[in-house]
């Protein structure tokens, strides 16, 4: 029986690890990016793959959606009102050699750029505006922050502007504001409704007036509303007819 010398054993145990050494695992949402003796050589898909130790590095590199806070920067509208403006950027690397190789940090790289561009733009807007077109202003952050990160390999899905922080007594001063006009409103309307009203009674005096006997059937209808209902009031009521002779010879008597 033949054993196996000390060297030998020594020998295989590093040949096995140095093969151990070059198996590497790429996740479904990542790409591996070669690099032989620091020249780029190539990128590995997702799988079981093999690089051959000291002479090959692979980074791998996230392709899934990412999103980034944009920490609140402190800008100044175009009719000088101070504000905090926050935001969240959702990008994906969309080429992975150029995300290793274009800069050193492509998330911080992004992030950076979003801050910057996130003051220019808002910059330029009143903060009316501001407030009403987030939307607006939103994308175009995106499109200037797209247009520079694609050199990096990276694809700007969307910039959603969060919080727009006011100053204390910019807040108490549209609060006013907003109350004002909550008053406004309500004086209009209730200045509507008395304007329907008079038009509608105005309208029933007109039909009682050319209707005969509609006078009487509504004097009848108000005795019986009063009469159900107790009342230490007494009621003394007038023939119609009554009432018109004692205005004639009145007339009459002026003339």
């Amino acid at each position: 029986m033949e054993f196996i010398s000390g060297t030998t054993l020594f020998v295989l145990f590093i040949v096995a690890a140095f093969i151990i050494a070059g198996i590497k695992i790429v996740n479904q949402y990542q790409r591996g990016v070669v690099l032989t003796l620091g020249k780029f050589t190539g990128v590995r898909e997702p799988g079981l793959r093999i690089v051959i130790p000291i002479i090959q590095q692979m980074l791998r590199v996230d392709v899934r959606s990412t999103p980034i806070d944009v920490p609140k920067q402190e800008i100044i509208t175009k009719d000088n009102v101070t504000a905090g403006v926050d935001a969240i950027v959702y990008f994906r690397v969309i080429d992975a050699p150029k995300a290793v190789l274009e800069t050193t940090n492509y998330v911080y790289a992004t992030s950076q750029f979003a801050q910057a561009a996130l003051r220019d733009v808002t910059g330029n807007f009143e903060l009316d505006d501001l407030l009403s077109k987030r939307e607006e202003i939103s994308q175009q952050i995106k499109e200037i922050v797209d247009k520079q990160t694609d050199q990096w390999g990276i694809d700007v899905e969307a910039v959603k502007i969060q919080n727009i922080e006011l100053p204390q007594d910019m807040k108490r001063a549209m609060a006013k504001q907003a109350e004002a006009e909550r008053e406004r409103r309500s004086n209009i309307i209730n200045a509507e409704g008395e304007r329907a009203a008079a038009e509608t009674l105005a309208e029933a005096a007109r039909i009682i007036a050319g209707t005969p006997g509609a006078i009487n059937l509504r004097t009848l209808n108000t005795v019986e509303r009063i009469s159900t209902e107790p009342s230490q009031k007494t009621t003394i009521l007038f023939p119609v007819e009554l009432l018109e002779a004692v205005k004639t010879i009145g007339d009459n008597m002026k003339k």
